[in-house]
């Protein structure tokens, strides 16, 4: 929005044209920064191996978010997702190199291994250069770490993006939750997961590193159990386990050679218990979660679609369902949400889903699920 300011004065009037002189600067500071935060947030994108890379190559394009630049070495791979969305070769760059030298990007996206995440922060963190990964955060807590310390140092944000963020019933549970709609919260139950990526599938370059249990950290228990340690996370108030244990299997060694499909992870806190069932199993893909008050449990069984009961003596209760709506912007979509928290335009509060301390607390979680697991024993965490 540009403003005109108008106005006569004759030249001897010095005293007036003096007092002006800063409401002037002061409208052409309000029509500089107008513009300035109008302008789309410069993104690469780091990788095309993680299908999830589809939410941003098929993102409509508007004034929040624009790739300037794709990293990618497979250009068979590049060339196919790039001629499906429309978007030109131009784009691609053999080397991260080549896209900071040419592309100049403010923020980049990755989507390649998770055992890549160390790196790209390695690279991008001292440029100042604002880093989101797909989830998980990290292989592992080492990993994580050196991330962690190299965002804070360099003064980047370093998000971590889930599909279940994005999710209204997610948001309505804790509401709920907040205003005491079930009374004070006892358990929580989050189950995600699927057939398991040969049975859905994913492509070979997906495929490639998903079920390896160095560039993806582990199998189930790492892919799909990080969606309930941040929820998880989240809806404790950053507050940590008392102690994790896990029960890893392997159904499908014929699919699944080298890593678990099949997981269970339970949270104990000092209050209340969750319970994560990550699966590459399950005869449907799900992403839902029961959370359980001391007279009455939500129900969010899926993105939109949200139930609650309340408690009526034995075995009874009453039920309302709800459908809800989108969240609105910036909050239902990842990369508009990451422009918004980078121009400043909003803030994360504590532990937020996307948040490197929730993050963090999740490559605990994880690192001790997969330790308990190994040793058939519960691990403690504090």
């Amino acid at each position: 929005m540009i403003y005109i300011l108008s106005f006569c004065v004759r030249k001897t009037d010095n005293v007036i044209i003096s007092s002006l002189i800063p409401l002037i600067g002061l409208v052409c500071l309000i029509t500089t920064t107008s513009t300035a935060q109008n302008k789309p947030l410069r993104v690469g994108v780091i990788g095309l191996t993680h299908t999830h890379v589809h939410w941003i190559l098929g993102r409509p394009a508007d004034d929040k978010v624009e790739i300037v630049g794709i990293v990618e070495s497979n250009m068979e791979l590049a060339k196919r997702y790039t001629q499906q969305h429309g978007l030109s070769m131009d784009l691609v760059y053999p080397s991260t190199d080549d896209l900071i030298q040419h592309a100049k990007p403010e923020a980049v996206l990755a989507f390649g291994t998770i055992y890549d995440h160390l790196e790209i922060v390695e690279k991008f963190a001292p440029l100042g250069i604002h880093v989101m990964v797909e989830k998980p955060l990290a292989v592992s807590l080492d990993h994580a770490k050196k991330m962690e310390a190299l965002a804070k140092k360099h003064g980047i944000y370093l998000l971590t993006n889930y599909e279940t963020t994005w999710y209204p019933t997610v948001h309505s549970a804790l509401e709920l939750l907040k205003k005491d709609s079930i009374g004070t919260l006892s358990q929580l139950i989050i189950r995600d997961g699927h057939k398991g990526p040969l049975k859905i599938g994913v492509n070979r370059e997906f495929l490639e590193w998903l079920t390896d249990p160095v560039k993806n950290g582990g199998g189930a228990i790492t892919d799909f159990g990080c969606y309930g340690a941040n929820i998880a996370t989240w809806m404790m108030n950053g507050e940590k386990p008392l102690s994790v244990v896990a029960v890893t299997q392997q159904l499908q060694n014929e699919n699944n050679p080298e890593v678990d499909d099949e997981s269970t992870i339970i949270l104990t806190y000092k209050n209340a218990k969750a319970t994560i069932q990550a699966s590459w199993n399950w005869p449907i893909g799900r992403k839902d979660m029961e959370v359980y008050g001391k007279h009455g449990v939500i129900y969010a069984d899926n993105r939109n679609d949200l139930r609650i009961r309340i408690a009526e003596g034995y075995d009874g209760y009453q039920e309302t369902k709800r459908r809800l709506n989108e969240r609105p912007p910036p909050y239902n979509d990842p990369f508009g949400l990451f422009a918004a928290v980078i121009n400043k335009e909003i803030s994360l509060p504590p532990y937020d889903l996307s948040s490197l301390e929730n993050n963090m607390i999740v490559m605990e979680i994880l690192d001790a699920a997969r330790l308990s697991a190994k040793k058939g024993k519960a691990v403690k965490m504090q």
